[in-house]
């Protein structure tokens, strides 16, 4: 969510994957408890005006002296009334070591393993309905060491929580992991004990047939996040495939740098379209993105039954949205196909442990003005910008 603060900043705009990390890292490295809450706290808004009740966030980057910026931005989703389930990301591959980081944004590897476990304890509450979960997430194969994934997976077996990476997100990430560990993604995923329901993967998009099977055997998770693959050119993620092959696939905005719009109705018609273009007409309809944005997501953060759907036991979040004026008029047939074929469109109302985020298509909070102005300053600070 800090990617808020780097929002469509111009010398990445048309940059892919490794050169759009290796252009922001310097940026990112500035990040302190201060422009963490603030952005985790206007990410979380944004997400609730676009129906969202439940987030997760990949902070991976911790620069020395930036402070306690997981705490910060769960401070944020308790002020804002936003059911959090964020992760203690981390990376401990710098440049130095042929990793794709800068020296100032990594971490020892027993300070990541402490810190996440302390993580865990501070802050992750196990009990059903629970407000804020944490997870614990190396960032990426080519940003930390296979040690790291290994031990990390054997520390959220042991402390009972979930595991988040990156993966397979386009061909420059096959072609690391080919040269770097001599196997494709999935085989390394296997190697470091991460093909698990215990994990979900970001992105996803360069599995072959055979590899979807096996990620579709261990039931892991994958959030898709089509816009920012599309501005990344990163590629199509075989959604359909990976679904019918019993994979949990949930939806993503992805970091604000990349899709640069927190939307999740947006990647929900995304998510069908692309689901359209890469499989047929009728392969991606507007009830499998529904599924997706909802129970899927579930999934990925092991919460079916709880959050993304309306049933008995579940906790009760709603998104309310109207189907009515002129972008809906003629659209009486089927409501869930008008809902993501017309707009665009925000939710009506935003419901969250019985409390209201958003009513009548306005966030409810009397703090937006004033993040907002904070928001700006400090992206002004990051990027090095003056007016």
């Amino acid at each position: 969510m800090y990617q808020n603060l780097t929002r469509a900043f111009p010398p990445m705009t048309n940059a892919a994957l490794f050169g759009w990390l290796k252009t922001l890292y310097p940026l990112w490295s500035t990040l302190d408890e201060e422009s963490a809450h603030v952005s985790a706290w206007v990410g979380l808004a944004e997400l609730a005006l676009s129906g969202c009740t439940t987030s997760t966030d990949h902070l991976y980057v911790h620069p020395q002296g930036g402070g306690d910026l997981l705490s910060a931005e769960i401070a944020a989703a308790v002020d804002l009334g936003m059911r959090f389930h964020p992760t203690r990301g981390s990376m401990s591959l710098s440049e130095k070591d042929g990793g794709l980081p800068p020296d100032n944004v990594v971490q020892d590897h027993d300070v990541i393993l402490a810190e996440s476990q302390l993580a865990v304890e501070k802050h992750h509450d196990a009990k059903h309905g629970a407000m804020v979960r944490i997870a614990l997430a190396p960032c990426s194969p080519f940003s930390v060491t296979k040690q790291l994934m290994i031990e990390s997976a054997q520390l959220a077996e042991k402390l009972d929580v979930r595991l988040h990476t990156h993966f397979a997100e386009n061909s420059e990430d096959d072609d690391y992991s080919l040269a770097t560990f001599g196997c494709r993604p999935t085989d390394y995923l296997e190697e470091v004990g991460w093909c698990t329901d215990r994990a979900w993967v970001a992105h996803c998009v360069m599995p072959n047939e055979d590899e979807v099977q096996r990620l579709g055997k261990a039931h892991i998770g994958v959030a898709h996040c089509p816009s920012s693959n599309m501005i990344l050119a990163s590629g199509i993620s075989p959604v359909v495939s990976l679904r019918a092959a019993g994979v949990h696939v949930g939806l993503g905005v992805d970091g604000s740098s990349s899709a640069d719009s927190a939307s999740m109705w947006l990647e929900a018609r995304q998510a069908m379209l692309l689901a359209k273009l890469r499989d047929g007409a009728a392969a991606g309809t507007a009830r499998m993105s529904l599924e997706i944005a909802t129970r899927g997501g579930a999934g990925c953060l092991g919460r079916i039954g709880e959050i993304g759907e309306i049933s008995v036991g579940a906790v009760g979040d709603l998104a309310v949205w109207s189907l009515t004026g002129p972008s809906f008029a003629g659209a009486i047939a089927d409501p869930i196909e008008a809902w993501l074929r017309c707009g665009p469109t925000g939710a009506k109302h935003t419901i969250v442990q019985g409390r209201s985020i958003v009513d009548n298509g306005l966030l409810v909070s009397t703090k937006v003005d004033a993040m907002l102005a904070q928001h700006r300053v400090l992206a002004q600070r990051m990027q090095r910008l003056v007016n």
